[in-house]
């Protein structure tokens, strides 16, 4: 196992033929880095899982924070596994929750495990396959408070996944409550941020996107999280999402979107 003042441990992953490389984050720590092919990836705090320190991903923590009361056990399904991160955090949040996660990549995951061991008491089952084609079988019978798809890493992304009907797949295995939660990586022409908020607008009664305020400006690359609803968009998460931050935050939703979803 990976620890403080260990040397980097490395895997070759056969299905992307790059290679993943795991080390003790130099400034935190009890954290961890992982990089794929050289570009950083995920960043694990297994001293305290609950601090997230890359951004976007808090962004999304933050939205799985307000789909169930503080502290309630949730049904979570995480669609691209990294370091699970995010299933370390609604361990840590939320104890007793149940967890599944589909990686496409079965190196990458028995190499996180391996290396970075999830907390105690975590209950997460791993799938290994593609996104859409697991959806309709995982965890069968369940009905999930969150699904989170965390894929698009660049401007460009799966057809079979980037499309309407497979918002709408993810949303029919969502609770009535339930909100999807899409992280999209892009350029600052924002082009598959549109082309995907439209689509999931197509699937859900609602949607709002979440990020960093400059982003909508399309001055960088970046992340943009799309949060999609079987209900209203509920006007006091705007607030609750922008006071969280990290700051500068803005949340579209409603009309705001329209110009970003068309």
């Amino acid at each position: 196992m990976a620890g403080p003042g260990n040397l980097r441990a490395a895997r070759y992953l056969r299905t992307t033929g790059q290679h993943a490389a795991i080390e003790p984050d130099a400034f935190t720590p009890g954290a961890y880095v992982l990089s794929i092919g050289g570009a950083e990836q995920s960043h694990v705090n297994l001293a305290h899982p609950e601090e997230i320190f890359y951004e976007y991903l808090r962004r999304i923590g933050h939205l799985v924070d307000l789909a169930a009361p503080e502290g309630r056990p949730v049904t979570a399904l995480h669609l691209g596994a990294g370091a699970l991160t995010l299933a370390r955090y609604i361990q840590a949040t939320r104890p007793g929750s149940v967890q599944y996660a589909v990686e496409l990549e079965r190196e990458l995951l028995d190499f996180v495990l391996q290396q970075l061991p999830l907390p105690d008491g975590t209950d997460l089952h791993t799938v290994i396959g593609d996104a859409r084609n697991s959806l309709a079988d995982v965890g069968a019978g369940l009905r999930f408070d969150v699904v989170i798809l965390d894929i698009f890493s660049g401007p460009e992304a799966p057809e079979h996944i980037a499309c309407t009907e497979f918002y709408q797949e993810a949303r029919a295995r969502l609770a009535p409550e339930g909100v999807l939660i899409v992280n999209v990586g892009d350029e600052p022409a924002l082009t598959l941020v549109r082309s995907q908020a439209a689509a999931m607008r197509r699937a859900m009664t609602d949607v709002a996107a979440f990020a960093e305020a400059g982003m909508f400006a399309g001055r960088y690359p970046g992340n943009i999280i799309l949060a999609g609803t079987q209900t209203k968009w509920p006007e006091a998460w705007t607030a609750q999402l922008t006071a969280r931050g990290p700051h500068p935050a803005k949340v579209l939703a409603g009309v705001d979107l329209d110009l970003l979803a068309g």
